[in-house]
């Protein structure tokens, strides 16, 4: 006996596949050679979450950072068995499901330099295969997972660049006290050495085909896909209204400001708001947070944007509210949680 699971992406297309009793959806798909957007696989990240619109299920142990609120039916596909057939929507397009498992590339250290207080740019040169030459083929958004030679080490970095023929991959990377990639990176990471690249994976990333205005929210380094997303806008002259909200805690965890300059050059009507909470001047940005920016931006009236949010759980959690506070569309609401 086997349950029918029926996943719906945002854009309508539709993937099925057999769960057996006792097994969680996610490795269902992954059984059935179907990659669905994920991370940690622990219920502790958020990447895997969904909607089940139809069927029973049991959701397992998870971080209650993980779901979205607001919506009882949310779930995380790595904590979801089903106790019958199941429909479920996905908040991504069919383009970030993959049909086959996420690929394993290798990359030199090309660059690597500290852009903030703990904070590290790190930029990669893949090496050319004979499946993709020297491209990094990948949408704006989307991460791929980092791994130490020699180690099963493997940490999730979004992408801060756009998909380009000669196999460039930018991250900002904050460091944290206790990591071992982190260790990696102050420590020993030297120009010239190797890194496994698995990826590109991952559900975040752009409405396809929207005119809609384009609003983005970034706590630290949940700057790195909204980069990528604003860089794919200039290179494809991309003319939607779009507005950043960017914030950091104290001045001196600002960084890439010279970037937003390009990127407030390449795209006249985008208009960026830097949000320092605990700043001393008022040269520093704005004395608030991002998601008190959005509010007020929101409370202005216009048009619903499509919002796009990547950074830590609470202030991704704070401004879901938000937008739900100010009638924003769930559909509209796109997001990615950083977690430690």
């Amino acid at each position: 006996m086997s349950y029918q699971i029926e996943l719906i992406t945002r854009d309508g297309q539709a993937f099925g596949f057999a769960c057996a009793p006792g097994q969680d959806v996610l490795s269902a798909a992954a059984a059935a050679d179907i990659t669905l957007p994920s991370q940690c696989k622990r219920g502790n990240c958020g990447a895997c979450h969904a909607t089940v619109t139809e069927g029973a299920y049991t959701l397992g142990d998870h971080s209650a950072d993980a779901l979205p609120s607001g919506d009882p039916r949310a779930v995380l596909l790595c904590r979801t068995t089903p106790a019958a057939d199941l429909r479920v929507a996905a908040p991504y397009d069919h383009s970030k499901v993959l049909l086959q498992p996420v690929a394993e590339r290798w990359a030199r250290i090309v660059a690597l330099e500290t852009i903030a207080d703990d904070t590290r740019r790190l930029e990669l040169q893949l090496e050319p295969d004979d499946a993709n030459g020297s491209a990094a083929e990948f949408e704006a958004g989307q991460f791929v997972e980092l791994g130490l030679p020699g180690s099963d080490v493997r940490r999730p970095f979004s992408l801060a660049n756009t998909s380009n023929w000669e196999g460039r991959l930018e991250f900002l990377i904050r460091l944290r006290p206790e990591g071992e990639f982190s260790a990696y990176l102050r420590e020993r990471a030297q120009p010239g050495d190797m890194l496994a690249v698995h990826g590109p994976q991952g559900g975040f990333g752009m409405i396809a085909d929207s005119l809609r205005p384009r609003w983005f929210v970034a706590g630290g380094t949940g700057l790195a896909p909204v980069l990528s997303m604003l860089r794919r806008m200039a290179e494809y002259q991309e003319m939607n209204d779009a507005r950043l909200f960017f914030g950091v805690n104290r001045a001196s965890e600002l960084f890439m400001l010279d970037a937003l300059d390009e990127l407030q050059a390449a795209l006249p009507q985008l208009r960026v708001e830097v949000c320092v909470r605990e700043a001393t001047d008022e040269g520093q940005g704005s004395h608030s947070t991002p998601v008190d920016a959005l509010a007020a931006a929101l409370a202005a009236g216009g048009p619903a944007p499509d919002l796009y949010v990547c950074g830590p759980p609470a202030m991704v959690s704070a401004a879901q509210a938000m937008a739900a506070r100010a009638r924003v569309p769930s559909a509209q609401f796109v997001s990615e949680r950083f977690t430690v």
